[in-house]
């Protein structure tokens, strides 16, 4: 971990637009979650997102749990993050760190970076320890290799 995040990248063999798409649609999300705790999103969510947009996840560690993220970042084709937080009071107190991809056009493909940041992150030391980042460090690897299947699925 370098300061406030984790980043892993992967080029996959695709154009970032096709990579983009996936990324903001929520209904596309549990496909590509490498951590096993995306489900869906509610039914109000928007079926692709642009920036300042929210859409409710639900989610599941355990006990299922639902999160409102926060378009903060997006930049279509090349970059897109949101901010999941607790819904209601409890936003106040839990959630905050930050899912950013970055795309960049090279050869043949796209290389994308993922980034768990947590700068902003309400309850810091819940995340803030080896058991958590080495979860998120497998999570990254497994997302983006995901990524890379759901892009060739749909070729």
């Amino acid at each position: 971990m370098e300061g406030n995040s984790i980043s892993n990248e992967r080029f996959i063999s695709a154009p970032p637009e096709k990579i983009f798409d996936i990324l903001a649609r929520p209904s596309r999300h549990h496909e590509i979650d490498g951590s096993g705790t995306v489900r869906k999103p509610s039914a109000s969510s928007p079926e692709r997102v642009k920036l300042g947009d929210e859409f409710r996840m639900a989610m599941k560690i355990g006990a299922p749990y639902m999160m409102v993220n926060k378009v903060i970042e997006f930049e279509e084709g090349k970059l897109i993050a949101w901010q999941p937080r607790a819904p209601w009071i409890i936003g106040n107190f839990i959630g905050g760190r930050i899912w950013r991809y970055e795309l960049e056009p090279k050869d043949g493909g796209t290389l994308v970076r993922e980034t768990w940041d947590i700068s902003q992150e309400k309850h810091r030391k819940a995340v803030d320890n080896d058991i958590v980042k080495t979860r998120v460090t497998a999570a990254l690897e497994s997302t983006l290799k995901r990524i890379e299947e759901v892009v060739g699925q749909s070729s």
